[in-house]
């Protein structure tokens, strides 16, 4: 029998994978010694924890819990998506999608703004007509995350509710909503086989022509966060009249081939055979028992656990999510799915390479290199015609976005938010200013499936007036957590050229100086020249002043647009 990583990890790597098991194992007892205790020894742990939390948290942390603690402690208890969509008066509609290898989906809508329920929408010639927006969650996560916020402004699915979309929220297999098939049960290995290829053959695919079907359009519009990208350039990639079907794929945090990550212990993961994960974790559902947690400890300590399990996997400090948005939010992060899916993600990661699925483990025995016999397929994404549109945090460390860029179309658009992490493109607190308008320059301006060079022209006509401030101030309707934002302009390169722009965010509500970077940029000249993306080996320019790059600086400040030079300050 061989062995499964041999060759692959360096002692130290050992003694890590020697620890992973470790702790999985001591997890599995205390969760076993767990559920076997009565239900009021339960209840003495909540209150435990609880005690714990208060004796050692600042007056400034108990002070951060508490400002929000009603409207936290209501999207917290919401026990789906429904009932978060009726915290804030939305009524969210509930479908079912079968997939052509026979899973059901749980899928929902939210179509009538407030005012409007009951009236018909999309379902005929009198019917109210509205453009179709398709939101897809990432790894881990179900339809909830995009709407377990804390303010109603800030949530992406209702402000595009309000501008007149018709819009829709994917699942897919195995999680809380899709935990269904007519072949075979949630208790079985066969269930849980599925990796992301199926999400790409299977999934997206199913669920784009069920919500083209039902709403009578001809095209929608797509967004995808994290996974919910890397599944839509998967998509595209395999299924050619697809791309005449989604008039633009918006991409938040978007992930492809991430780098690998800087723990040693995952690192060891992620090197190792599939057979030492599925040994470790099960052949079913991956990291089950975290709703089991979530259950039994205080909620503001289960938020810190949650932060320190970010900031040692991935080096996240979640500086701009508010404590009562994480409050909130974390209840409603984890959903199911497979094993396999995560050794599909740890292959690709170890792979450097967007690929599908390894079935083949055990490679034949030879002295050269395995590949010249067998050779994983790769998702041909340069072939996608979608226009692509990404938004990525300058601080999340699962994207690199120059290796992404040399696998998508030349068209692609790419935006970087420098102080941004992952999960602040969902709950961030000034998400709105941030991110918001970039999403609406995608939308306003691709509005078919014919990506016609007009489109391209128009959008990037309005992306320049929005990032230099002239074409969009913010206003907020609402009042919210939200801090106005700073922004800086773009490259001017060839249409054909990816475009890669900046975004300077200002100093947020909590004094944490976000740093400026060059946005997105390769960090070589020879990389750099390579997306035909100009390079300067010099410091940020100052406000008002115009880099090498070409691009503008402009600071918003005291409510009013600060630009030096020949332009007079303008109200905003």
């Amino acid at each position: 029998m061989p062995v499964p990583f041999l060759g692959r990890l360096h002692p130290a790597e050992y003694l890590a994978l020697v620890g992973s098991f470790l702790i999985i194992a001591l997890e599995a007892v205390i969760r076993v010694f767990t559920l076997a205790l009565p239900p009021f020894l339960v209840s003495l742990c909540y209150q435990a924890s609880r005690r714990i939390f208060n004796r050692y948290s600042s007056p400034e942390q108990k002070r951060a819990e508490n400002k929000k603690k009603s409207v936290s402690t209501s999207v917290r208890e919401a026990s789906d998506f429904v009932e978060l969509c009726r915290l804030w008066g939305y009524e969210a509609e509930e479908h079912i999608v079968q997939t052509t290898d026979g899973f059901l989906l749980g899928i929902h809508r939210l179509q009538w703004r407030r005012g409007e329920e009951g009236q018909k929408v999309n379902s005929g010639p009198t019917s109210i007509k509205k453009r179709v927006a398709y939101l897809h969650h990432g790894l881990l996560m179900n339809s909830e995350v995009w709407v377990c916020l804390t303010d109603e402004q800030r949530c992406l699915p209702f402000e595009l509710l309000e501008r007149g979309f018709d819009v829709w929220f994917g699942n897919n297999r195995g999680n809380k909503y899709s935990k269904k098939s007519i072949h075979s049960s949630p208790t079985s290995v066969k269930f849980w086989d599925f990796s992301m290829d199926e999400f790409a053959f299977h999934d997206i695919p199913d669920t784009i022509a069920y919500i083209l079907e039902a709403t009578q359009q001809p095209s929608l519009s797509y967004i995808g966060f994290s996974q919910g990208t890397a599944q839509a350039f998967a998509t595209l990639a395999i299924h050619p009249k697809l791309n005449d079907q989604v008039n633009v794929f918006i991409g938040l945090a978007p992930a492809m081939a991430p780098a690998g990550l800087s723990n040693g212990i995952v690192d060891s993961l992620v090197k190792a055979s599939p057979s030492v994960l599925f040994l470790m974790f099960g052949r079913r559902s991956i990291l089950s028992s975290a709703t089991m947690w979530e259950t039994i400890f205080y909620p503001p300590l289960f938020c810190r656990l949650i932060d320190m399990a970010l900031a040692f996997l991935f080096k996240w400090q979640t500086k701009n999510i508010s404590a009562s948005q994480k409050l909130a939010a974390y209840p409603h992060l984890y959903s199911f799915t497979s094993t396999k899916s995560v050794v599909h993600w740890f292959q690709i990661i170890r792979n450097r390479s967007f690929q599908m699925y390894d079935d083949d483990v055990h490679q034949p025995m030879s002295v050269s290199t395995s590949q010249k016999y067998s050779k994983v397929a790769k998702y041909p994404t340069r072939n996608i015609r979608t226009p692509v549109v990404l938004v990525y945090g300058g601080s999340d460390s699962l994207v690199d976005i120059a290796s992404m860029l040399k696998e998508l179309p030349r068209q692609t658009v790419a935006t970087e938010i420098p102080h941004y992490e992952h999960l602040d493109f969902l709950w961030a607190r000034d998400v709105s200013t941030q991110v918001f308008q970039h999403v609406f320059d995608a939308l306003d301006n691709f509005t078919d499936a014919d990506h016609r060079a007009e489109e391209y022209g128009r959008y990037h006509l309005a992306r320049n007036e929005s990032l230099i401030g002239s074409g969009f101030t913010f206003v907020n309707h609402r009042g919210s957590e939200s801090d106005a934002s700073t922004i800086a302009g773009s490259n001017d390169g060839q249409p054909s050229t990816p475009r890669v722009y900046r975004h300077l965010a200002r100093e947020d509500t909590m004094g944490n100086s976000p740093s400026g970077s060059l946005a997105g940029r390769p960090t070589d000249p020879a990389t750099a020249s390579a997306q035909g993306v100009r390079w300067a080996d010099k410091a940020k320019p100052k406000d008002g002043e115009v880099g090498d790059d070409g691009v503008l600086v402009v600071k918003e400040k005291n409510g009013e647009k600060e630009e030096q030079g020949e332009k007079e300050k303008e109200q905003p």
